[in-house]
């Protein structure tokens, strides 16, 4: 018997931020669940939390929680606010813009936000 060589290549598609010093690869694109979100570790030691909705878009915001001060944002529940993605803090509810981080229930209260790729 004679077996045929595996021609087949597999491709991954891979999620990358944008660092001060470059694009940093987070992970691939199949980890992201529409509708939920997933931590990652950033080589400066902070945590970013990655959401991809339902239509594909993906958002990168800080992972910790500015009101608590626990690291929980990536735990959330997603939704929208007039047509503006959100994501809303597992512990006290607080719900950040997942464009602009901006806290749409504390104008004065922001979180940090990453430009995300998918390569």
């Amino acid at each position: 018997m004679t077996l045929a060589p595996e021609t087949t290549t597999t491709t991954t598609t891979t999620v990358q931020l944008q660092l001060t010093d470059g694009w940093f690869t987070v992970c691939d694109l199949s980890v992201l669940t529409p509708g939920r979100g997933v931590a990652a570790l950033l080589p400066d030691g902070r945590q970013v939390a990655l959401f991809r909705d339902r239509a594909g878009e993906m958002y990168a915001i800080d992972n910790r929680d500015p009101f608590s001060g626990a690291a929980v944002l990536s735990r959330g529940l997603t939704g929208t606010h007039q047509g503006r993605p959100f994501v809303a803090s597992p512990l006290l509810k607080q719900r950040f813009d997942l464009e602009s981080g901006q806290c749409l229930d504390d104008e004065t209260v922001k979180v940090a936000t990453y430009e995300v790729r998918a390569r």
